[in-house]
């Protein structure tokens, strides 16, 4: 009998999926399948290994609902889908193209022995197609964002197939690991499709000051969902192209289109990494290869789990910790201090983002972390250093989102919240708290901070 499989990647939807379509417009049987490759995952498990796992239950369900079923089965690719064809002999593999070093390999392998077909779907333009006029890559943005801008966009009708249609000998599955508790993400189309909602009701039309303030829910919180594919680059982009109609004013009309920057940004740092695969090991610009890091393991432990002393940066990394997740602005917070205040290496902070984050990607979190600490591709000057105090100040005033990740300040005056240490001993005796003992001093004196970065950057500072 003849089929096609739809193998599933990074779009674990039912909903506007370009590659579940192609399959669709065949007219054969589809197999949905998951191939759990030994490469791609991670013991102990990661959070973004459970939100997956809860995603593909999700999507198992949501298939049997319209005839169908995920099948699932772990190894090498290639192998998994030779044995596929051993047992049913399909006539084409529909996938979403990635762009990372390891999928672009796997994938030219696969075509050499398959009838693999990859459908453009992660981004709404392929990496190559928005090049400068001489054919090379954008590496800076912002020229990148205004040629993104004026390609044409081939954009569709949401679409959610009602049916489809089932092998008739399906082939054997193995079980999926059982679902687990993600309490800040519950993992399924119709939590990404709510998320999107809610956030293009109102915040969206703040975007561009509410994206900052750390202690509002001024973000889309759309990252995991966009990772993962539970909702779709098109029907986010559509549903802000929605918003920007409806803008009633100028201010409303910056918040969106603030927002789809963030769009922009995403695809800009997927372009960097596929024609720059090397920016996962080292600093995109060579002259940036030779910074004298420091090395301090108590440093780097004290930053990880929220014990600097530095209020807003130690309820950044815990957000972080208890959730997988953190605010866009907290992420530069932390990481110009990483960079910056302590020069510690970039890439220490990359990892342990990767390690904890549910929205870990690899070309947004290299990308990102490259930016702050002034080493990558448009980066930040490497002379900016984001004053964590200033920052505290400006995007959490009040200090509530301060109190709500360091329980331990919890009686401190907003007059301290964001320098506690500055506080009277007589002060500190009244709320209960004492610094050293309740709560860590600062790890690093920030007075020191801007003459050792400039001096471990400037032999540096010149592209050769």
């Amino acid at each position: 009998m003849q089929s096609v499989i739809w193998w599933i990647r990074r779009d674990v939807r039912l909903e506007n999926n370009p590659a579940l379509q192609a399959a669709l417009q065949t007219g054969l049987p589809v197999v949905p399948l998951f191939i759990i490759d030994p490469k791609l995952i991670q013991d102990p498990s990661t959070r973004r290994q459970t939100f997956l796992f809860n995603a593909l239950h999700s999507l198992d369900k949501n298939l049997r609902t319209i005839g169908n079923r995920l099948f699932v089965r772990q190894g090498n690719p290639i192998q998994i889908l030779q044995q596929f064809f051993q047992e049913i002999p399909f006539n084409a593999i529909f996938a979403e193209e990635d762009y990372s070093p390891y999928a672009i390999q796997r994938d030219a392998a696969i075509q050499r022995n398959l009838p693999l077909k990859l459908v453009l779907g992660l981004v709404l333009h392929h990496p190559q197609q928005v090049l400068k006029a001489d054919g090379t890559p954008y590496t800076v943005f912002t020229p990148f964002s205004k040629t993104w801008k004026t390609l044409p966009k081939a954009l569709r009708n949401s679409t959610r197939p009602s049916v489809i249609p089932a092998h008739a000998n399906p082939p054997a599955s193995l079980p999926l690991p059982e679902p687990s508790s993600l309490a800040y993400f519950s993992a399924s189309e119709t939590e990404a499709r709510q998320r999107l909602n809610d956030f293009i009701q109102d915040a969206i039309f703040h975007y561009r000051e509410g994206r900052n303030e750390l202690d509002q829910a001024g973000t889309s919180s759309l990252s995991p969902y966009l990772r993962f594919g539970l909702i779709s680059i098109q029907t986010a982009y559509q549903a802000a192209l929605q918003a920007l109609e409806s803008a009633q004013r100028s201010e409303e009309k910056q918040g969106v289109e603030t927002w789809i920057s963030e769009l922009i940004w995403r695809e800009f740092y997927i372009s960097i990494l596929y024609h720059f695969p090397n920016v996962l090991q080292e600093a995109f610009y060579p002259h940036r290869r030779q910074i004298p890091w420091r090395t301090n393991h108590a440093e780097l432990l004290a930053w990880q789990q929220g014990l600097t002393g530095y209020p807003i940066v130690d309820a950044c990394m815990r957000q972080l910790n208890e959730t997988g997740w953190m605010h866009n602005r907290g992420r530069m917070i932390v990481a110009s201090f990483l960079t910056k205040d302590l020069l510690l290496n970039w890439q220490s902070g990359e990892r342990y983002f990767m390690q904890q984050l549910v929205d870990g990607d690899p070309a947004a979190n290299n990308g990102g972390w490259q930016w702050t600490a002034g080493v990558g591709t448009d980066a930040a000057p490497y002379f900016r250093i984001f004053n964590p105090i200033l920052q505290s100040k400006k995007f959490d005033p009040h200090g509530n989102f301060i109190r709500k990740w360091v329980p331990e300040l919890t009686n401190v005056s907003t007059q301290y919240i964001h320098e506690p240490w500055t506080m009277p001993l007589d002060f500190q005796k009244q709320s209960h708290f004492v610094i050293g003992k309740d709560y860590p001093v600062p790890i690093v004196d920030r007075s020191i901070v801007k003459d050792r970065v400039l001096q471990a950057f400037q032999m540096f500072s010149q592209k050769s």
